[in-house]
């Protein structure tokens, strides 16, 4: 692997996790209803994509240009799978070690957001009442669940990381 890919990959991995890790814990100082706040999710995610452009950006400029699409997505991809593997460890540790309680009450939070969501939108009581149940059951916050996640947002971030490599691979000149 390329030395550019692999320290830009590697160290907008660790910006990416230590910056979910300090918006996580920003949530959980201020207030834990903004676990639940949709302009929460819309500026992490924007977040994201700013910091892949960026990345992308800088190391298609230090290769001077020539950046084929397997070198753009493995550099989105080393990057991304590191920011998700800090940002889930420091989940792990925040919500089943350092304060078990508060995944209760986010979980509280949770049921009352998606209770009037669904209120909101004409859906049945019993439809309501089911799905209250299963949020009862489960546990967002488990280590397994956490793991989970993380599985999922490897794979959504493969997606991501496909579409930006095609948007900022060079084309290959022919000879």
């Amino acid at each position: 692997m390329n030395e550019i890919i692999k320290k830009n990959g590697v160290s907008y991995g660790i910006i990416t996790g230590v910056v979910a890790a300090l918006i996580t814990t920003s949530i959980y100082a201020i207030d834990l209803k903004l676990f639940t706040a949709w302009w929460v999710s819309l500026l992490s995610i924007s977040f994201y994509i700013i910091i892949g452009v960026v990345l992308l950006s800088k190391t298609k400029k230090e290769l001077k240009g020539i950046f084929p699409f397997k070198d753009a997505f493995t550099t989105y991809f080393v990057s991304a799978v590191i920011g998700i593997l800090i940002s889930v460890v420091f989940n792990i540790i925040l919500f089943n070690f350092i304060d078990p309680s508060s995944k209760e009450s986010i979980k509280e939070i949770s049921i009352k957001y998606a209770v009037e969501m669904m209120q909101k939108f004409g859906t049945p009581s019993s439809a309501i009442n089911e799905a209250v149940k299963k949020l009862q059951e489960n546990d967002q916050f488990s280590i397994v669940e956490l793991l989970k996640g993380s599985v999922f947002s490897i794979v959504f971030s493969a997606l991501f990381g496909l579409l930006l490599a095609l948007i900022f691979k060079t084309k290959p000149t022919q000879e």
